[in-house]
């Protein structure tokens, strides 16, 4: 909307000071005309914006032009900065919102908490994008207009019509009951109910979306966090799931355990120099055999024979190629 642009511009040039015309168009993901009009609109609106020309010129408002939020101490401003930092927002197609947000927060701040609240947030890295062995962390990408439409639905409880495409499934259309919204390591999911069933769809997934009249059938308060927990245990045991007794170096323990649903039994193996021996169960077949192999020589699988068979033959393939 334009009003909430114009807001987002005023506050832009407040924490900036002088921008160009070229830079707030990035910030505001707009046409650099449409930030000449904006500007042209604000100052018949009587806000004390002025253009300076030259090399480094720019757009820049009179000095003291600002509101204060007296409220927030440094420490609880640091907290919203931080949290605004999160990328769960991306995943629910509010990351342009949640900048504008910040952007306010920070204007509104009084004098003395703007300059040590927004250095200190710098010094915070919450979720980054790769961790230390240099493994992406890839979040989902969804459309904008797919993520607002279920968003609406969930927020004003209305019923919900998704073009889903479940894995190997060619998409179908299908009509649910949106419970809630939850983000994990920058994956959206949608909780829902289907035919009073309960179901969880990953929002990547969902190629269109429609928001019904009709209401949804779901109870007025639900618990998010709990109803994540219960269906993340469902989905750990069922399925083709198989269990795996393996050796492993401590050093590799949380590399193991990473990968795989649960651990069911851990000891240390008196037989085998300190070595962990843990029983372990992996989503199917091919799940643990890719976990294990990760592991290489750090982890020794002891049952089942046909994992070991699998990667005993994998082995041997790969040294014959370097022969």
């Amino acid at each position: 909307m334009r009003a909430d642009r114009l807001v987002s511009l005023v506050l832009l040039l407040r924490q900036h000071g002088r921008m160009s015309a070229a830079a707030l168009a990035r910030e505001l993901e707009v046409s650099t005309r449409t930030v000449l009009r904006d500007i042209d609109a604000l100052s018949a609106a009587g806000v004390p914006v002025f253009a300076e020309r030259g090399r480094h010129g720019g757009f820049a408002l009179l000095p003291g032009f600002q509101t204060e939020l007296t409220g927030l101490n440094h420490d609880e401003a640091l907290a919203l900065l931080v949290a605004g930092s999160r990328r769960g927002a991306q995943a629910f197609g509010l990351g342009t919102a949640l900048a504008s947000a910040m952007r306010k927060v920070v204007d509104a701040l009084p004098e003395s908490y703007r300059a040590t609240a927004a250095g200190a947030a710098q010094r915070l890295l919450i979720d980054p994008e790769t961790d230390l062995l240099a493994r992406r962390v890839d979040a989902d990408e969804v459309p904008d207009t797919v993520v607002a439409e279920v968003r609406r639905a969930v927020f004003a409880g209305h019923k919900l019509r998704i073009r889903y495409a479940a894995v190997d499934q060619a998409p179908k259309w299908r009509t649910v009951d949106p419970i809630g919204l939850v983000t994990v390591r920058g994956q959206g999911y949608l909780l829902a109910t289907r035919s009073g069933a309960d179901r969880t769809y990953r929002l990547s997934r969902v190629v269109a979306a429609e928001e019904l009249t009709a209401p949804a059938q779901r109870p007025d308060r639900v618990d998010l966090d709990r109803a994540w927990q219960e269906r993340s245990t469902r989905f750990r045991t069922g399925g083709d799931q198989v269990s795996v007794l393996v050796r492993v170096d401590r050093s590799r323990r949380e590399d193991l355990v990473g990968t795989a649903l649960a651990v069911l039994a851990e000891v240390t193996d008196a037989d085998a120099d300190g070595r962990l021996r843990l029983e372990v169960t992996f989503q199917d077949p091919r799940h643990a055999e890719w976990a294990l192999w990760q592991l290489a020589t750090s982890a020794q699988v002891l049952t089942p024979q046909w994992l070991r068979d699998s990667l005993r033959d994998r082995a041997a393939a790969m040294a014959a190629g370097y022969e």
